[in-house]
């Protein structure tokens, strides 16, 4: 047994049995029939495992001898007490995988094409190769597919957070998916070409304009003998490279394929998706241009794909492989930008219609320099519709909506305040490149204190940059005199250069707030 494999084997299973319940032993055989290594769960007894392997002797012979069972050779077979599942490593080495009769064999095989990857690459692992030995727990619970697919660990994409996402990348067998994984995650290439068994998973993080993300990188094997558990490996995914081998016309062809394949298999209208053309480096031995690569690519966004572009790679120079998993990655927030925004109208929406039928009339008025500018008022007018519009009015100081549902949105610039009438009131001034609190702003703020009645909701907020000195706004920014005498729920907040989903934060707490005073 190599050194890496004896270092690494036994980890390995204990990660699989933790996994797999039903997994009772793995074993390695040689193709003399030889037994390379083997683990076992701690609650089997010594006379099993003998059992075992004298029985799993007996039927690897048999395969051996009476079925071609060479590279991705597969077999299965099943008695009254245990399911054996053969899986060829390389033309020496076979994995055999001894499960309870009862287990899922789709899930056992899942994770068996898994584990047998995990191996190869130990066994082919060079000086300095990073093997991770982890083992995910895949999700068979489609029911969960809509939560999961949407995963986000922090919820606004354009403030610099933390993403985590699940990404696959397909293709035909040799068009260079796993040099592309591995150029990018370790920086190295490799001339041997070995195919993927089954899936390979690696993880990786990376920054992308002040976002760090966390990618889990399903790598997935191409041979018609994965088709099936590749339906498990699809499940949740969130992003996709489809690869095809710019020297290779029916790999190009196929893209088609794998992309039919993916939506028999999965929602995809929800995926980001890049075509990569990989093997930029043989220019001379091209077959497929690059206007084609764009023609395919346009192709797959009339099925439904309305996140898609096309870029060009080569794993071995390293060209535009980073480029390819940033416009991945791109693509994936803005996504998850627009599901969000989504979502926060409908919060919006819902809260607002509730108060709506408790209140005859809700009025909200919003404090700005100008109507260029009051992101606020924009948002709201759009989630309440043109279509309930009753009445309007436009001055040079202020605007008023009317609405049929008895919502009342004013937006007032600076001067003329009336808002003595309003159940909240939400301000807002950019401060960018300002060193203290504009009087004008000061002046409007003290208006709307002194005008608001007790029990209604105040938002102030202000929009900075590192230009801003914010220590010094908030000792010209002193309200509490005004706070004391009036009781009134006041927030005072800041934003910075991308602000739209704060915005919509700050809409539904002072939502909540009013609905709390009713």
């Amino acid at each position: 047994m190599s050194k890496n494999l004896s270092l690494f084997f036994k980890e390995l299973c204990e990660n699989f049995f933790k996994i797999n319940d039903d997994t009772e032993q793995i074993i390695l055989y040689s193709r003399n029939n030889q037994i390379i290594s083997e683990e076992k769960r701690e609650e089997i007894k010594d006379d099993a495992t003998v059992d075992y392997s004298s029985l799993v002797k007996h039927i690897l012979a048999v395969i051996i001898e009476e079925f071609e069972f060479n590279k991705f050779g597969t077999a299965v077979y099943e008695n009254k007490n245990n399911t054996i599942i053969f899986i060829s490593i390389n033309k020496d080495i076979a994995l055999c995988i001894i499960t309870k009769s009862y287990a899922s064999i789709d899930k056992v095989n899942a994770y068996a094409y898994f584990l047998a990857e995990k191996i190869a690459q130990i066994l082919y692992m060079n000086e300095g190769d990073i093997i991770e030995l982890s083992i995910p727990k895949f999700d068979f619970d489609i029911k969960n597919k809509e939560i999961l697919k949407n995963q986000i660990y922090e919820s606004r994409p354009d403030l610099g957070k933390n993403y985590r996402y699940k990404f696959i990348i397909i293709g035909d067998a040799g068009v260079g998916k796993t040099s592309i994984v591995r150029r990018f995650t370790e920086n190295k290439f490799t001339h041997d070409y070995r195919a993927t068994i089954g899936l390979n998973i690696v993880s990786h993080n990376m920054t992308f304009f002040g976002n760090e993300l966390d990618i889990a990188i399903w790598d997935l094997g191409a041979q018609k003998d994965y088709e099936k558990v590749r339906k498990t490996y699809y499940q949740n995914s969130q992003a996709v490279f489809i690869v095809f081998d710019l020297t290779n016309r029916e790999t190009y062809d196929n893209v088609i394929n794998w992309y039919n394949e993916l939506n028999d298999f999965i929602d995809t209208d929800h995926l980001s998706v890049v075509v990569i053309g990989n093997k930029l480096d043989l220019k001379e031995s091209r077959k497929v241009e690059y206007q084609e690569g764009v023609e395919i690519t346009k192709k797959l966004s009339t099925k439904g794909i309305s996140t898609i572009s096309y870029i060009e790679t080569s794993a071995l120079s390293g060209d535009n492989i980073i480029d390819a998993f940033r416009l991945i990655s791109y693509h994936y927030i803005l996504k998850n930008k627009e599901f969000e925004e989504k979502i926060s109208k409908n919060e919006i929406y819902e809260i607002l219609k509730l108060i709506l039928t408790l209140e005859k009339k809700l009025t909200i008025s919003f404090i700005t320099e100008n109507k260029i500018w009051s992101p606020g008022l924009q948002i709201l007018a759009k989630i309440a519709g043109n279509q309930n519009l009753a009445y309007t009015k436009e001055e040079s100081n202020y605007l008023i909506y009317e609405y049929k549902n008895g919502l009342i949105l004013k937006n007032y610039f600076l001067e003329n305040i009336e808002i003595d009438d309003s159940d909240a009131v939400f301000c807002l001034f950019d401060a960018r490149n300002r060193k203290d609190l504009d009087s004008k702003w000061k002046k409007a703020i003290l208006t709307v204190l002194e005008q608001i009645k007790e029990k209604k909701v105040v938002l102030i907020g202000f929009q900075i940059d590192e230009n801003t000195d914010w220590s010094n706004f908030m000792r010209d920014f002193n309200i509490n005199d005004f706070i004391e005498k009036k009781k009134i729920s006041l927030l005072s907040f800041r934003i910075g250069e991308n602000y739209r989903m704060e915005i919509y934060e700050k809409l539904k707490l002072m939502f909540n707030s009013i609905e709390n005073t009713l």
